[in-house]
This record gives structure tokens, C-alpha cells and sequence, in this order.
């Protein structure tokens, strides 16, 4: 089978798996349209190219071009992940520093992450991978993610290692829908 048809079948589970996910978190129209740059040329042909099956080929690229340009492109365009809520600071001129996400997109990164592990994982996963993936580096995001938006995301990471999924959901569907009403009570005044 080609590196093309596999990172193809690799990346259509991993959406499949976020449409389930975002859907128990109550985002289901979210997910729907979940990482579908990664299909357009511009992601899917390098992507392939270093296509692994058990990491993402974004890591692959770096180590041996130094940069990855799927990964540029998909960051940018991709409101859930952290490295798009990047701004100038008027604090700090001249300096990119972090935005809080909205919630509604960290829980999109959170159902991210879960797919991602389980995907890369296979039956190694357990409710523990997504939330030792991101405690592993996270010293390293320290000056890209906004504090908020990390302590949310580990917060919800750590309840599903602790509680597994059904809770986790319920909980993120129960938040989901303070920030909704919030949200409408802000458009409102």
C-alpha cells in the first residue's frame, strides 16, 4: 500500500475519531469540519511523503528538512490548536505572545488529543496517553500557550486519566453549555 493511501486512511480515522469525540462534548458541528486542510495539497503531499504511520509525519519533516510546511499551513488555518492564538502583544512591542482560546476550541483540542493518542497509540492507549503526551512537553509550551488555556486543557486531560470518559464528557457538555449561555448573554448587552 502506498505512504499516500495509508496517511489518508490515517488522517480520515483520526477525523472520524474527533467527529465522535466533539460530538459526546456536545461541539458535533465543530468536528464535522474538523482538520480538513490536512486533505488540500498543500498538507497532504508532504504529509505523505513523510507519512510513518506511528507519529506524525510533521515530526519526520523537521528532523530532515527543519521545518515542516504542512504543519505551518494547517496551524494557521486550524482554530484549535494553540499555535494560531498567537498575537503582537501591545504590552510587549514586537513580541508574539499567546491569546486565551475559547473554550469551545480547547475542547476541540481536548477531543484532538484523545484521537490523536488513540490513533498513534492503537491498543496501547489508555485514558492516561492523551494527558502524559501533553505533560511530557509541557515545559517546552510554556511561552506559546496561554496560561488559561493550558491549565483548562491539563485540567480535562487529568479527569479523564482519573475518570475516564463518560464523566469527562458529561462535565465538558455541562461547561459547554455555561460558555454558550455566557456567550449569548455578552451578544445581548
Amino acid at each position: 500500500m502506498s505512504k499516500a493511501l495509508k496517511h489518508f486512511i490515517t488522517i480520515t480515522r483520526h477525523r472520524h475519531e474527533v467527529i465522535r469525540n466533539c460530538k459526546k462534548a456536545g461541539i458535533l458541528w465543530q468536528g464535522l469540519f474538523h482538520d480538513l486542510s490536512k486533505y488540500s495539497p498543500t498538507e497532504f503531499i508532504p504529509s505523505a511523503k513523510y507519512f510513518q504511520g506511528d507519529r506524525s509525519p510533521n515530526d519526520k519533516a523537521r528532523e530532515e528538512l527543519g521545518y515542516s510546511s504542512a504543519w505551518m499551513h494547517h496551524m494557521g488555518r486550524n482554530r484549535h490548536h494553540f499555535e494560531y492564538w498567537r498575537d503582537y502583544s501591545p504590552l510587549k512591542k514586537g513580541f508574539m505572545t499567546p491569546v486565551e482560546m475559547p473554550f469551545n476550541y480547547v475542547v476541540e483540542m481536548f477531543c484532538d488529543r484523545i484521537a490523536a493518542s488513540k490513533i498513534y497509540q492503537g491498543e496501547n492507549y489508555t485514558d492516561e496517553s492523551a494527558y502524559n503526551y501533553f505533560m511530557a512537553a509541557k515545559h517546552r509550551r510554556v511561552d506559546m500557550i496561554h496560561q488559561k488555556t493550558s491549565d483548562i486543557l491539563e485540567e480535562l486531560l487529568f479527569m479523564l486519566k482519573e475518570q475516564g470518559e463518560e464523566k469527562t464528557f458529561a462535565h465538558i457538555r455541562k461547561l459547554m453549555k455555561e460558555f454558550r449561555n455566557d456567550k449569548k448573554r455578552k451578544s445581548n448587552r
